[in-house]
C-alpha cells in the first residue's frame, strides 16, 4: 500500500510600514498594521478558513483515515490572535481530531540555520513552546524554513531532540534515486528525512489552474493515478505545499476547493493511506543515507538558497542584521526580542532578490516594494533605527549598573 504524506506549510510575514531616512531616531513603530490587518483577513477568508472547514469535514467523512501535516510559523500565530482570532480556533478544531500533526520550525521563518547555531536553538525552542502552548501538542517532526537543510542543519536537529525531518527530494542530491522513500541524514543517521516530491506538489501548487499545460485540467482522478503508476515507485509520496496555494495562489475559481475535497475519497478508493510525517517516518525503514554537504532548499530551478542571499544586497542586509544579535541577547528585553524576531523573517530578504523563476513569479504579488533596492533600503532604515535603539537601551543599562555599583 503506497502512503501519501500531506505537508502544509502556514506562513505571513509581519510586513514593514514604508520607513523613511528622516523617520530615524523619531519613529519606532515599524510594521505597517494596516497592510498585515488587510492580508491577514484576506487570507483567511479564502484560505485559511474555508480550507480548514473542509479538512475537518474530510477527517470526519473518511473516519480519521484522512490524515495530514502543517508546520505554523510564530509569526503567523501572533498575527492569527491579533487580526483573525476564529483562523486559530479552527487550527486548534483540526488538532483535537488527533489527525492532524504540527511540526516545529524556526519561530520567525528566519534564516537562523545559516548564521548561528544559538539563534537557531532559541528560535526553535520558542517555536516549539508556542506549538504545545496553543495546540497542546509537543512537535516531534521539524520542518527548516523554506525546507533550508544540509547534513550539518540535520545535525543541528537531531541535537535539539527531533527523530523525523522535511527536505527537498533535489535531483542534484539525489541523482538516480526516488524521493518517494525514507533517507537517513549522514551526519546522524537516527534523523529520518521524508524529501518532498517536487514535480508532484508543484503540479498542484504551481500548475493547478495552468491553462497552457498539457495535463490540464488536473482532475482527482487524473493525480490519482499518477501516484498510483509504475512511472511513480517507492513507498511513501510527500506532497509538500504551501497552504496559502488553496484559495490565495490558486483561486476558488480555479476549480482547486473541489479537487481537495474529491482528492481523499478517490485516493482511499485506489487502495492507498495517508499519514502524518511523523507515522511515515515510523512507517518505513530508511532505504539509504542522504548525502547533502552544501545548503539546499525548495525554491526556484536551483533548489539552493540564492532567493534570499544570492546578491550583494541581501548579504549586506544578513550581515548587518546578525551582527546585533550579541547586543540584542544582553538586553534580555521582551520588546527588543519582538522586533530582533520579526526583522529576521525570511520575508524581508526574498524581497531584495534580484532573480525572478518559477516559483518567484507566484509569490511576487506579496511583495510590498517595487524594487530589490526599494526592499533593501526600507529594511535597512529600520534595522539602523532599531540598532540606534539598542546601543541606547545598552548604554542606559550599563549606566545604571555603574549607578548601583557607586
Amino acid at each position: 500500500m503506497k502512503t501519501v504524506c500531506l505537508y502544509f506549510q502556514v506562513h505571513q510575514p509581519w510586513r514593514l510600514k514604508k520607513y523613511r531616512f528622516f523617520n530615524m531616531g523619531k519613529d519606532h513603530n515599524y510594521l505597517d498594521d494596516l497592510s498585515n490587518r488587510s492580508i491577514l483577513q484576506k487570507v483567511a477568508r479564502q484560505c485559511y478558513l474555508p480550507m480548514n472547514a473542509m479538512l475537518l469535514k474530510l477527517i470526519q467523512e473518511n473516519k480519521g483515515k484522512f490524515r495530514c501535516s502543517f508546520s505554523i510559523t510564530g509569526i503567523a500565530i501572533e498575527q492569527f490572535k491579533a487580526y483573525a482570532p476564529e483562523v486559530l480556533d479552527s487550527f486548534k478544531q483540526l488538532a483535537a481530531t488527533g489527525c492532524v500533526e504540527f511540526l516545529a520550525e524556526t519561530y520567525s521563518h528566519s534564516l537562523a540555520s545559516l548564521a548561528s547555531k544559538e539563534d537557531f536553538t532559541d528560535q526553535v525552542k520558542l517555536h516549539a513552546a508556542t506549538i504545545k502552548k496553543e495546540f497542546g501538542v509537543k512537535p516531534t517532526a521539524f520542518r527548516n524554513t523554506e525546507l533550508i537543510y544540509s547534513d550539518e542543519i540535520g545535525a543541528m536537529v537531531a541535537e535539539l531532540g527531533y527523530k523525523t525531518m522535511l527536505a527537498e527530494g533535489a535531483r542534484h542530491i539525489l541523482g538516480w534515486k526516488s524521493p518517494n522513500y525514507v533517507y537517513a541524514n549522514a551526519i546522524d543517521q537516527k534523523v529520518r528525512l521524508l524529501l518532498r516530491n517536487y514535480k508532484l506538489s508543484d503540479d498542484i501548487a504551481f500548475r493547478f489552474s495552468n491553462q497552457g499545460w498539457d495535463q490540464y485540467p488536473l482532475t482527482a482522478d487524473k493525480y490519482v493515478s499518477w501516484l498510483n503508476s509504475e512511472e511513480t515507485p517507492g513507498e511513501v509520496v510527500n506532497l509538500f505545499m504551501d497552504y496559502e496555494t488553496f484559495g490565495e495562489h490558486q483561486g476558488v475559481e480555479t476549480g482547486i476547493f473541489e479537487f481537495m475535497k474529491a482528492l481523499p475519497a478517490t485516493m482511499l478508493a485506489a487502495g492507498m493511506e495517508f499519514a502524518t510525517v511523523s507515522e511515515a517516518a515510523k512507517k518505513y525503514q530508511p532505504v539509504a543515507v542522504l548525502h547533502c554537504p552544501h545548503t539546499m532548499s525548495w525554491a526556484d530551478e536551483e533548489r539552493d538558497v540564492t532567493a534570499w542571499l544570492g546578491n550583494e544586497l541581501q548579504n549586506e542586509a544578513f550581515s548587518k542584521l546578525y551582527g546585533l544579535k550579541e547586543k540584542v541577547a544582553k538586553l534580555k528585553s521582551e520588546d527588543f526580542n519582538y522586533v530582533w524576531n520579526f526583522m529576521q523573517t525570511s520575508d524581508h530578504f526574498y524581497y531584495m532578490a534580484t532573480k525572478w523563476l518559477s516559483d518567484g513569479d507566484v509569490h511576487s504579488y506579496f511583495n510590498p516594494y517595487d524594487s530589490a533596492y526599494d526592499a533593501f533600503i526600507n529594511y535597512m532604515n529600520v534595522l539602523s533605527d532599531f540598532e540606534i535603539e539598542v546601543d541606547k537601551a545598552l548604554e542606559a543599562k550599563k549606566a545604571k549598573r555603574t549607578k548601583k555599583q557607586a
